[in-house]
């Protein structure tokens, strides 16, 4: 009982900076009211999802088969199903609602949270984050002369998702008309994962991706200010929001995805798929790496950062 104690307090502590995240929304929609006299759309959302196979064939193929993605039962670890146990967590991706609003600029919001409440009986508490759980069957490369390789199998993965902001921003880029970025901000963690990369023998055990402050050295809200701040004296709500969600045990990715131009001077691509890494921070525990069937010990990456790092994608 301790343990599921302990569990439901970290719930409730993870939980916390939903409250924040969705009293700065509620501002943003009476703002937005007052001046449009709109207050955008709400959808709410459970779901399940399962795919027999997703393929991408180029000459040979590589195949991702028995695909599952629901709430945190959908992973059959211990941890899914105590954290469950404490929390009434089942096998639905359940509790979304995502608000959409378009700004006066164009720009498109999307914002998902919560319904679920730490106190159901209290409108004001704290929301509790999102569960979800994945899993698939293999991932292989297949060859057209019946030649296979299974690169990973048995992936199995549960976590909570604390924060999804989507933007589609309607700025051109490099003064191109028509053109547009996709922002990604995420907050989210592993609480445990699974897998075999079974053509090297590895198998991969209680794999965990938690906050930089979740354990190691922290960073602490100066630290976490200086990498999400462009001016860490006077910080934006989102910039504060995105500290407050990793001093809350949660990892943080931004990303910027758009059409643009190949990387390096010899570089001759043009509308490739670019992908800019604006901040990501984050902390990986291995609890178990297992080689010919022996664990061989932990692994740990604390206070992983990862930024000013851009990507070009295109065919050849």
């Amino acid at each position: 009982m301790k343990g599921l104690k302990k569990l439901a307090l970290a719930t409730a502590v993870a939980a916390a900076p939903f409250a924040a995240q969705a009293e700065l929304q509620a501002m943003d929609d009476s703002m937005m009211g007052n001046v449009t006299g709109q207050a955008g759309v709400t959808i709410e959302l459970e779901t399940q999802v399962s795919i027999g196979q997703f393929t991408y064939t180029d000459e040979g193929t590589f195949a991702v088969k028995d695909i599952e993605l629901g709430g945190a039962l959908t992973s059959g670890s211990a941890s899914a199903a105590a954290y469950a146990s404490a929390t009434g967590a089942g096998t639905l991706l359940d509790e979304l609602r995502i608000d959409i609003d378009v700004e006066d600029d164009g720009d498109a919001v999307i914002h998902v949270s919560s319904q679920q409440l730490s106190d159901p009986a209290d409108p004001n508490s704290d929301p509790v984050p999102i569960d979800w759980g994945f899993t698939a069957g293999s991932m292989e490369l297949e060859g057209n002369g019946g030649e296979n390789t299974v690169l990973v199998s048995n992936m199995d993965a549960w976590g909570l998702l604390g924060q999804l902001d989507i933007r589609v921003d309607t700025d051109d880029v490099n003064g191109q008309a028509g053109t547009g970025t996709l922002n990604i901000d995420a907050a989210f963690t592993v609480n445990e994962m699974n897998f075999d990369v079974e053509f090297l023998g590895i198998g991969v055990r209680g794999m965990t991706i938690n906050s930089s402050e979740a354990g190691g050295v922290e960073l602490g809200q100066d630290g976490l200010l200086a990498i999400f701040a462009e001016d860490a004296a006077a910080p934006t709500a989102e910039e504060q929001t995105k500290v407050a969600l990793a001093q809350a045990g949660f990892a943080i990715v931004g990303l910027d995805i758009y059409k643009g131009d190949g990387l390096g001077t010899n570089s001759a691509a043009t509308g490739a798929l670019r992908i800019d890494v604006d901040d990501v921070l984050m902390d990986i525990n291995v609890a178990e790496t297992v080689i010919g069937g022996a664990n061989i010990g932990t692994i740990g990456i604390d206070n992983l950062h990862i930024s000013n790092t851009k990507l070009a994608v295109y065919g050849h």
